[in-house]
């Protein structure tokens, strides 16, 4: 009877989710709409800009900071008393990014125009030595500059270089400009690239591969089980540049935010290409001869394998890797939407949300998993939001950590049962 009991329970915790150790979650979740049994704890505020983070094997947190603020651009937190909130936080760095990560001791960073890496001694909090350049090369862009990166299981880097326009009009964002055919951004920009890092500084273009083409920006980015997967930031405008063609209900739900499955040598059609998920295929743009309906050379295009709505703003990707959380989110993919600003009536995103996914392929429908940061005064107006989520990190404990752009907030969500 006893022995039954033990499986019992056992097989009760597999379901559930292991809790984690009493915490003082903050008063109704400091604002924030999560699934039953979840809370939310405020690790620290005011930290700067946050964009993506990451957490050391010891708990210490490492936020990348879009420009530097007081004494740099990372933000270094460290609990001390077990409490889940920040007791110390140092700055460092002179140069602000987006990307973040650890690996082998060292902390890497994507800034706009160069990889960095700082080595991390023992337990020290902050690194003591100079930053070292191991990926230049990098060509200057107006827009969708952000470097997030990746690294595989051989610690290879993968690198978002975004295409630094809308769709390669010949005109910026001018109605009714024709697209440059051939584009010749997607020489240097507008995919990934994979480049082997090292002691030694590596220019991307000359020591680099373009690993896919025709991503206009994936921020949102995430290696798991061999597989490189990119969230990338769809194209805007259909309507404001061609209302002939569109009409401004359809600029709400076109084109789709791609989620994508990379694959070397790929071709994903921007910016020739966009994504409509009512019809499950590529359109050509108007740019370059679309009117909606028309596929042609896009037929050829390499498809998504799941569309989120239109001008969402994924800003990173995390698989869930943990055993904290029920199962019903392990490898299942997060993704932090930072939200739209060209999406009438009404803005939208401004969510983390939850997609279950297994092997490679999508199981079942999105769903919100954290809501409540924008607030509801600026819905229309993203300027005026409290908060807007931008980075995903996974705790030791298989926490979730949530970074905010708005302020530099930084939510800790941990599952209670």
């Amino acid at each position: 009877m006893k022995y039954s009991l033990i499986i019992l329970l056992i097989s009760l915790i597999s379901c559930t989710g292991t809790p984690t150790p009493e915490l003082a979650c903050d008063e109704n979740n400091d604002g924030l709409i999560l699934p039953s049994g979840f809370c939310a704890i405020v690790v620290a505020d005011s930290l700067g800009r946050g964009r993506h983070l990451t957490v050391r094997d010891n708990g210490d947190i490492y936020v990348a900071l879009r420009e530097p603020i007081g004494n740099g651009a990372v933000a270094a937190l460290r609990d001390l008393d077990g409490d889940a909130k920040a007791d110390l936080i140092e700055y460092f760095g002179d140069i602000g990014g987006t990307g973040i990560h650890l690996l082998n001791d060292w902390l890497y960073f994507g800034a706009e125009d160069q990889i960095i890496r700082y080595a991390l001694q023992d337990q020290d909090l902050i690194p003591t030595s100079e930053a070292q350049v191991v990926v230049s090369g990098f060509i200057d862009q107006s827009s969708h500059a952000a470097k997030p990166f990746e690294f595989d299981e051989y610690g290879q880097l993968y690198v978002n270089i975004g295409g630094p326009s809308n769709a390669c009009q010949e005109t910026r964002r001018t109605p009714a400009s024709p697209g440059v055919d051939p584009c010749p951004q997607l020489t240097h920009f507008g995919g990934v690239w994979k480049i082997e890092v090292g002691s030694e500084e590596k220019s991307i273009h000359q020591h680099g591969q373009r690993f896919a083409t025709g991503i206009r920006h994936g921020v949102a980015n995430a290696w798991h089980e061999g597989q490189l997967y990119v969230v990338q930031h769809g194209r805007d405008d259909l309507y404001r540049l061609w209302p002939d063609l569109f009409t401004d209900e359809q600029n709400t739900h076109l084109p789709a935010e791609e989620f994508l499955i990379v694959e070397e040598g790929a071709d994903y059609g921007w910016p020739y290409c966009y994504y409509d998920p009512a019809k499950r295929s590529k359109k050509l743009s108007p740019e370059y001869g679309g009117n909606g309906e028309i596929e042609g050379r896009c037929a050829e295009a390499s498809l998504p394998i799941y569309g989120f709505p239109a001008h969402w703003a994924p800003n990173d990707l995390l698989f869930y890797t943990g055993t904290q959380f029920p199962e019903k989110f392990h490898g299942g993919a997060f993704i932090a939407f930072h939200g739209s600003w060209n999406r009438s009536p009404v803005q939208d995103g401004f969510q983390v949300t939850f997609l279950p996914t297994a092997d490679g392929e999508v199981t079942g429908a999105s769903e919100m998993f954290a809501g409540g940061f924008i607030g509801a005064d600026s819905i229309s107006t993203p300027s005026l939001a409290r908060a807007r989520p931008t980075g995903l990190a996974l705790g030791p404990d298989g926490s979730l950590y949530i970074s905010d752009s708005v302020n530099g907030r930084i939510w800790r969500i941990i599952y209670t049962g």
